[in-house]
């Protein structure tokens, strides 16, 4: 089993977060209302935190992803 990444990820801090909330919009041609902003930030920090997780969970070198999803 492959073991997972000794050093972490680091937390995403608000710096971050403000220039991606700055930039990533203007890619795609949309903006962000003033008054969502602090809404983006929440969700955009639950998922790096949700990444990091994801990230650090070890996997064996022969994982494979399953062919068929069912609920």
């Amino acid at each position: 089993m492959k073991e997972a990444s000794t050093q972490p990820l680091p937390p995403v801090d608000d710096i971050a977060l403000e220039a991606h909330i700055d930039a990533a919009p203007a890619l795609v041609g949309l903006s962000i209302d003033p008054a969502y902003r602090d809404g983006v930030k929440t969700h955009l920090r639950a998922t790096a935190n949700a990444a990091r997780l994801v990230l650090a969970f070890p996997l064996d070198d022969e994982a494979e992803p399953a062919p068929v999803f069912r609920a």
